[in-house]
């Protein structure tokens, strides 16, 4: 009885040291089709419109307006019941859509460990399908391939990451800062290899919103280093809401390859819910790999944390591009130069 006495009051301290401690998640999950090249893929498929998730955060008051946080997030698989998602390959849990710790007070957040990367987040901020499902944008992250001149120098989340953001009370503007290390050798033969640096500024104020960002991520050599510049807007006209995008990579490769990516989107509330539509042009600089998406799609909601949605896309590749249109939990690999077109229907339950 003494034990477990003690094991109460060690539990009910812990609880009572800490300010607020949040158990939060998505489960999304539908059923979808994929077809390019007289060959299709249908099946359930996952985070048509968000991604299934599941994390633990928390905040402690430590006095004098210093707060302390942490937030531990990982992806899910759920039409599998697998970790893959968020960076994670599964099909074990990990917390690789986020995993940082944080001081807060007046002079703004300083947060440690892994996150979405400020150039990921401004490329995809005119995305009204939030870069997920079949509608999700192309026009971002390019970089991430062999066949694209560079391995890993763009991502959408780093680890071992330093983030600035500036507080809140600026008038509106905002701010961030960011730096991955690398963590390679002094001694290497590219001792900056996989460093990352990134910033992004902008200004949100009634219904217009504008953001700034630039970032530089380094690959395996400097041949493979890449630059990254974008530009984001919104503007809420009460009956619709529309965005704008620009995102442009190249590598510092002797033969430079760019990609520059337009994104154009529109919301409007119809009923109970919302329909969203999207336009998406990617052009590879100096050759005829280019791309062009369409997609279209209405979210109804059942309830603040339920929806059903529906989304279609269309992706017509030039060249050699390979741009797809698959759902969630589907593999399939676009032929090269062929049109593509995906759908998808689901629900989505947040907690």
């Amino acid at each position: 009885k003494s034990l477990i006495a003690l094991a109460v009051l060690a539990a009910s301290g812990a609880a009572m040291a800490q300010s607020s401690v949040t158990l939060f998640g998505v489960v999304d999950a539908g059923v979808g089709r994929v077809s390019a090249g007289g060959t299709s893929v249908t099946g359930v498929t996952n985070s048509g419109l968000a991604s299934s998730r599941l994390g633990f955060r928390g905040e402690e008051d430590l006095g004098g307006g210093l707060k302390a946080g942490f937030w531990l997030e990982g992806g899910m698989s759920n039409d599998e019941g697998t970790g893959k998602g968020g960076g994670a390959a599964g099909p074990g849990f990990e917390f690789k859509r986020r995993s940082t710790i944080s001081l807060m007070g007046g002079f703004g957040e300083v947060r440690l460990g892994r996150e979405l990367t400020v150039g990921y987040v401004n490329s995809t901020a005119a995305d009204v399908f939030g870069d997920v499902g079949v509608g999700a944008s192309i026009g971002k992250n390019l970089f991430v391939s062999s066949a694209a001149g560079a391995v890993n120098a763009i991502d959408t989340r780093k680890s071992n990451m330093i983030t600035y953001l500036t507080p809140a009370n600026l008038g509106g503007f905002y701010g961030q800062l960011q730096y991955s290390f690398g963590e390679a050798a002094s001694n290497a033969s590219y001792d900056k290899a996989n460093d990352y640096l990134g910033a992004r500024v902008g200004y949100r104020n009634g219904p217009l919103e504008a953001a700034v960002g630039f970032a530089q991520g380094r690959g395996a050599s400097a041949a493979q280093d890449v630059d990254q510049f974008n530009v984001f807007a919104s503007y809420d006209l009460g009956v619709a809401k529309a965005f704008i995008g620009f995102n442009q990579e190249k590598n510092k490769a002797a033969v430079e390859v760019k990609y520059q990516s337009y994104l154009l989107g529109l919301t409007a509330p119809v009923g109970p819910g919302t329909v969203r539509v999207s336009y998406n042009d990617v052009d590879l600089k100096n050759s005829g790999n280019d791309a062009q998406k369409f997609a279209i799609g209405y979210v109804y909601d059942l309830s603040k944390r339920t929806a059903i949605y529906g989304t279609y896309a269309h992706v017509k590749n030039k060249g050699a591009a390979a741009f797809g249109a698959a759902p969630g939990g589907l593999t399939f690999t676009t032929p090269a130069g062929q049109n593509v077109n995906g759908y998808e229907f689901g629900v989505r339950h947040s907690f």
